[in-house]
């Protein structure tokens, strides 16, 4: 049976413990597990001697209280995903143990957290830092691994580290995706079967439109409420709601061109 640390002071008795010089992989998530977190497992498990994932619904990063309310985690089904996995330890903590002072203090960027999801999403990545810096103190890991779809957060995130000389490797990962395109997210278990078909033409119209406006137009048409489509850093970046579910995603202009017509 998988180890689970709920308390503060189990999990730093459990890190007390380490074999020193034996590296720890970390993957922090908020339940509702997929094959994109089993691929960042697998990455931590073939690049360290040990792996630990958290489980932590963190409710200061959700604008929108219904988007939190109805985040699909089912906490039996993750811990059984990953013990078939082979992850060594969960830490599960609750929120009084992660914000003993209730969020009086919280991290904030003044740049890059300003556009896109920032915009659309206010206070988001206010809560996004701030847990992920707790976790990444707590965890003691010499690696985490985020993947790439949250584009925007994982360069928040890199940021955060380097300003605040944090000892730990941020791993980038590769967006996993479902055969016909769609970036993989635990809401998408929200959508209806019709609407999960209709999903996939996000990826499609994001990586076939010449322009960013061009992909605002068709998805307007084919029916998506669009919040933003930009071309920004050398990334495309597209977020949208279909039937309430909101879809993000992002990728390299460089690929595009040679992505174009491969997803029609």
């Amino acid at each position: 049976m998988i180890p689970v640390f709920r308390s503060l002071s189990e999990w730093m008795v459990f890190r007390s413990q380490l074999v020193v010089g034996h590296s720890l992989g970390f993957v922090p998530t908020m339940g509702g597990l997929h094959e994109g977190h089993s691929s960042l497992v697998r990455r931590s498990l073939a690049e360290n001697e040990l792996t630990a994932v958290s489980i932590f619904l963190n409710r200061t990063q959700f604008n929108n209280a219904s988007d939190y309310e109805t985040y699909p985690a089912n906490f039996e089904q993750d811990l059984a995903l990953l013990e078939d996995l082979g992850v060594d330890v969960v830490f599960a903590p609750d929120f009084e143990a992660m914000y003993p002072d209730t969020y009086l203090f919280k991290v904030s960027e003044s740049q890059d957290s300003l556009s896109m999801e920032g915009v659309q999403r206010p206070g988001h990545f206010d809560g996004v830092l701030t847990v992920v810096l707790k976790l990444l103190n707590l965890s003691g890991a010499q690696r985490a691994y985020f993947g790439e779809k949250d584009y925007q957060q994982l360069r928040l995130v890199k940021g955060m580290v380097e300003a605040f000389f944090l000892p730990i490797e941020i791993v980038a990962c590769e967006t996993a995706r479902a055969d016909d395109g769609l970036a993989l997210s635990s809401r998408n278990r929200r959508l209806s079967e019709a609407g999960r078909k209709k999903a996939a033409v996000f990826p499609r119209i994001l990586t076939t439109a010449s322009t960013p406006e061009e992909a605002t137009g068709e998805l307007r048409e084919a029916g998506f409420e669009v919040e933003y489509v930009v071309d920004e850093g050398g990334r495309r970046f597209g977020a949208v709601n279909l039937e309430g579910v909101r879809l993000i995603d992002n990728w390299t202009l460089s690929v595009l061109k040679k992505l174009k017509g491969s997803l029609r």
